[in-house]
C-alpha cells in the first residue's frame, strides 16, 4: 500500500479561527508544518475521517466532485465563518462505497448541493490543503461503528487508494482529551482542563513518538476511559488501519488546548 504521509490533527476552528491566540497559535503553527511535510510528500490523494462528520445508518463517503460554501461551527459561531471548497476523488469514493460492502459494511454516497460539511474536515483542508492541490476521500464516523469496524475501513481505503495507482496520505482528524472548559475564560490562559487528562494526553504522544503501536493499543482501553478522548479517539483507528497497524515513531508538531480539550497535531513516521 503507497501510503507516502500520515497525520493525526484536530478539528476544533479555534487554531484556524483565531490563530493569532498564543495557546491556539502553536496548533496554527503545528498545522503549517505539517502542510509542508505533507506538500514534501506529494500524495496523490488525501484519505480523510473526521470525527465530527456523524453518521448513523450507514458508512457515508463524500461523492460530490466540488463541495463549497460558508460553514458556522454549531459549537464557536462567535468567533466567525468558515469558507470552504472541497474537492473529492469520486472515483475512489464511489470505489469506497462498494469497498466498505465487501468487508460487510453497509454504506453509501452522498453527493447533493450544500451537503452540510463537517467543521474538522473543513480545518485540516483549509490548513493543510488550503489551494485545493490534492483531491480528498472524505469518510464519515458511524457512532455504532467501534474501533475495530472503523480500522477495516482506513485498511480497505488504502488498499483501494493502491489498486487505483494512487499515493496516499491518510489524515484522521479529532482532539485527545474531551473535557472542555464550561466557564467563560480569557482564551489567553487556556490550558487542558484536566492535569490527568494532560498527563494521559502525553503517555500516548510518547507512545507515537518512540513508534510503539502494540504500547499505544496497551494504553488505549485506559486512556478512553480516564480521559475520554475525542468518539474513542477512532481517528487513530482509520490512520492505523490504513497503515496496516505499524509506523515507526511521529513527530509532535504540536500539542495544546482548545478551550479545555487536548489537541495535536501529529505526523506519523511511515
Amino acid at each position: 500500500m503507497t501510503i507516502v504521509a500520515a497525520f493525526l490533527v484536530p478539528g476544533n476552528p479555534l487554531p484556524l479561527l483565531r490563530p493569532e491566540n498564543p495557546p491556539w497559535s502553536r496548533l496554527a503553527h503545528g498545522y503549517r508544518a505539517a502542510a509542508r511535510s505533507l506538500a514534501a510528500a506529494r500524495p496523490d490523494v488525501l484519505l480523510i475521517y473526521s470525527t465530527q462528520w456523524l453518521a448513523v445508518l450507514d458508512e457515508l463517503w463524500q461523492t460530490r466532485p466540488v463541495s463549497a460554501g460558508v460553514h458556522v461551527d454549531e459549537n464557536w459561531h462567535e468567533y466567525g465563518e468558515l469558507t470552504y471548497e472541497l474537492k473529492t476523488d469520486t472515483k475512489l469514493a464511489e470505489a469506497c462505497v462498494v469497498g466498505s460492502r465487501e468487508i460487510g459494511i453497509t454504506a453509501k454516497g452522498v453527493d447533493y448541493d450544500q451537503f452540510p460539511i463537517d467543521t474538522g474536515t473543513i480545518v485540516a483542508n483549509a490548513f493543510l490543503n488550503p489551494r485545493n492541490q490534492w483531491p480528498l476521500l472524505i469518510a464519515s464516523n458511524n457512532l455504532y461503528h467501534g474501533w475495530d469496524d472503523t480500522q477495516r475501513l482506513g485498511e480497505m481505503a488504502a488498499r483501494l487508494a493502491d489498486k487505483q495507482g494512487k499515493k496516499a496520505a491518510v489524515i484522521g482528524i479529532g482532539g485527545m482529551s474531551g473535557s472542555i472548559t464550561r466557564r467563560e475564560i480569557d482564551i489567553r490562559a487556556d490550558a487542558v482542563e484536566n492535569p490527568g487528562d494532560d498527563a494521559w494526553n502525553r503517555r500516548i504522544l510518547d507512545s507515537f513518538q518512540r513508534g510503539d503501536p502494540a504500547q499505544f493499543k496497551e494504553l488505549l482501553p485506559a486512556y478512553v476511559k480516564e480521559a475520554k478522548p475525542d468518539m474513542g479517539f477512532k481517528h487513530a483507528a482509520w490512520i492505523l488501519g490504513a497503515l496496516g497497524g505499524r509506523f515507526y515513531g511521529a513527530r509532535v508538531h504540536a500539542y495544546g488546548p482548545t478551550y479545555g480539550s487536548g489537541a495535536a497535531v501529529v505526523e506519523f513516521k511511515v
